[in-house]
């Protein structure tokens, strides 16, 4: 069953398998130019160590994404990869999960920095932590040192068409995806988050003005169980929050500071807690300068007392037509339908997923 366009495009094809670049073509939002390894070579893992980061063996993930021309990396079989250090990736890079169960647990996550066109689709990432540093290669023909890592999930640093789709996090010691350092052209999209505190962060401070360029799409996400905030957490930039289900916040859903455009469309917000019914919070800013931030809300749900508060032009969409991401909202009340296979989806081969 597919419940939202996106999934359209690609799970009802029983040859999935047999046409796996297809999956490229079916994005939406900011991050839609991204194409991955589309029609580069097919790179199967077979190996899940990752025993040597500087002299990674052929047949491992890291060996996978520091080449430099585009892979498609798929998986012979499920298993668990944990990373010693980040894993940093080249560009023109898709990590397709389907068909297996993937996982990288217990270890470092995974980093997107100074390069374009990603995809990372049907994985699980959990129980990721920090690392030490030290020295990592990042290519083929390149390995630098790296400093101590946070423990994201997913690090978007500097980079440019990115898609993030149906990936399961859980348990990420810093942050489960972050955008900043002027990352843009991003879609977050059909993915499944719990158990944690700070959820995505777009922009890293308030003096990191180039983040003003960032344009994120989030649509059809669940938000599930035990999050605290930063579904997401804005700074700068154009956001537009579409057909997600938020189903648990025990501070706040959607935050910012540093005047960021917020569009939210079609979501449903469900208060988790009695004392957090407020679906926003505005930072490091008085009232009278964030009452012109431009937050807008449109034919959204709220269920248990759940309240947005608006701000700015709230026809500034109309007025920008220019800043216009391909996904068109449908009402609120098809959230649930629409995020109801979030997350890693099986995948068998002969057979739609």
């Amino acid at each position: 069953m597919a419940t939202n366009p996106i999934d359209r495009c690609w799970r009802c094809q029983p040859n999935w398998a047999e046409n796996r670049f297809r999956l490229a073509d079916c994005a939406l939002g900011f991050g839609r130019r991204a194409t991955g390894g589309k029609n580069g070579r097919i790179y199967v893992v077979t190996d899940s160590s990752d025993d040597d980061v500087q002299n990674p063996k052929p047949g491992t993930l890291r060996h996978a994404v520091i080449q430099k021309e585009p892979v498609w990396i798929v998986f012979r079989r499920s298993m668990v990869i944990t990373l010693q250090q980040e894993l940093i990736m080249q560009g023109d890079k898709t990590i397709d999960g389907r068909g297996a169960r993937v996982e990288i647990a217990y270890g470092a996550g995974i980093t997107i920095q100074f390069v374009r066109n990603v995809i990372i689709h049907g994985i699980k990432i959990h129980n990721i932590k920090p690392k030490d540093g030290g020295m990592v290669r990042d290519s083929v023909d390149h390995f630098g040192f790296r400093t101590r890592s946070d423990g994201d999930g997913i690090s978007i640093f500097g980079s440019q068409d990115v898609w993030i789709d149906h990936v399961s996090l859980t348990k990420c010691t810093d942050g489960m995806i972050d955008a900043i350092q002027g990352s843009t052209g991003i879609t977050i999209s059909n993915n499944h988050f719990t158990d944690h505190n700070k959820t995505l962060l777009f922009g890293a401070t308030d003096s990191a003005t180039e983040d003003k360029k960032m344009q994120i799409t989030v649509a059809f996400n669940h938000f599930g169980k035990r999050l605290v905030q930063r579904m997401p957490r804005c700074r700068f930039g154009y956001i537009h929050v579409v057909n997600n289900d938020y189903t648990h916040w025990i501070m706040y859903a959607i935050g910012g500071s540093s005047n960021p455009t917020i569009l939210s469309q079609g979501n449903r917000y469900i208060a988790y807690y009695p004392f957090a019914k407020q679906v926003t919070k505005r930072e490091k800013a008085s009232e009278s300068e964030w009452k012109k931030w431009t937050w807008i809300s449109e034919g959204d749900v709220f269920l248990r007392d759940a309240y947005f508060v608006t701000s700015g032009d709230q026809s500034w969409t109309k007025k920008h037509p220019e800043v216009y991401d391909k996904v068109v909202a449908a009402p609120g009340t098809y959230v649930a339908e629409m995020t109801k296979f979030t997350g890693i989806v099986g995948c068998n081969v002969g057979r739609p997923c």
